[in-house]
């Protein structure tokens, strides 16, 4: 089961989120039959979203996060709710970049950084919050620690990984977003970074315990104390009546040519794949 645990220092001034996301990136490579590096960067992106969407903290809320580096996998967009349930899409999912290293994916490779990483947090008012920041290396999570920097002014320590077995099926994969919180002394960020390095990648320690256990292991000495545990999925909300209803907004000359063709119309959901077909009596 994938889960996302909030936990906070025992002194109160570091906040961390962990999650276990394999059946996450699993489902999303299914879905899109994409390659090992795109299942790598395209789960990446499904993690950091989903924890940031969890905290938004506002029934009905929605985050969406969009990348285009410039690479060959192309624009990779993903969308969470308010719990942490992702959707994703990827642009070109067969895409391909050399290995950095012997069973190394490079990730930066095949999603560039000559471009930019945006998130649009949607509260349901007149207008959503939308920050931005460049490229840092494509690799996902340098790329989210610097648009906390500069969108948020939240300094933060994010690792978001996919380990991709032989056989395509993703092993393990998650991360984590910690944080210092105001009133922080100023040696914390130190023993973060020390925690960081000593922690290692995060799927070996997911694969090995779980999402308690990257905790226990980025949190050693903050004594950490769990405030929330959640299930989260790979959940997309379209319907047979949001498609219908997508159609009857087109415009009205459109609308007639398709009806004097009298044929199906057939629309694909670029989340899940699912084929929706609506015969020309529906078109009114």
């Amino acid at each position: 089961m994938d889960e996302i645990i909030k936990a906070i220092s025992g002194d109160g001034f570091v906040s961390a989120s962990v999650i276990s996301s394999r059946g996450i990136a699993e489902r999303a490579r299914n879905v899109h039959g994409a390659s090992p590096v795109v299942t790598a960067a395209l789960g990446r992106v499904l993690t950091a979203a989903s924890i940031i969407g969890s905290t938004l903290k506002k029934h009905g809320a929605s985050l969406t996060v969009r990348i285009n580096g410039g690479g060959p996998a192309g624009t990779i967009i993903v969308v969470s709710d308010d719990v942490g349930n992702v959707r994703g899409f990827v642009q070109n999912p067969s895409a391909e970049a050399p290995n950095t290293a012997p069973g190394k994916l490079n990730v930066g490779g095949v999603v560039g950084k000559d471009g930019m990483l945006s998130v649009v947090k949607d509260f349901g008012e007149k207008e959503p919050y939308t920050g931005a920041s460049e490229l840092v290396s494509g690799e996902i999570a340098e790329d989210f620690a610097a648009y906390f920097a500069k969108s948020e002014q939240i300094p933060s320590a994010c690792a978001f990984g996919v380990l991709v077995d032989r056989d395509r099926s993703v092993l393990a994969a998650g991360g984590y977003i910690i944080q210092p919180l105001p009133g922080a002394a100023e040696g914390i960020i130190d023993a973060i970074e020390n925690n960081v390095a000593a922690t290692g990648a995060a799927t070996e320690v997911l694969k090995r315990g779980g999402a308690e256990a990257l905790l226990e292991s980025i949190m050693a000495g903050f004594e950490p104390r769990i405030l929330e545990r959640s299930a989260v999925e790979y959940r997309c909300t379209c319907s047979r009546e949001r498609f219908l209803s997508a159609v009857m907004s087109l415009d009205k000359g459109e609308l007639e040519d398709m009806r004097e063709k009298g044929e199906p119309i057939e629309v694909c959901c670029q989340f899940c794949e699912a084929v929706y077909v609506f015969g020309i009596d529906e078109l009114g």
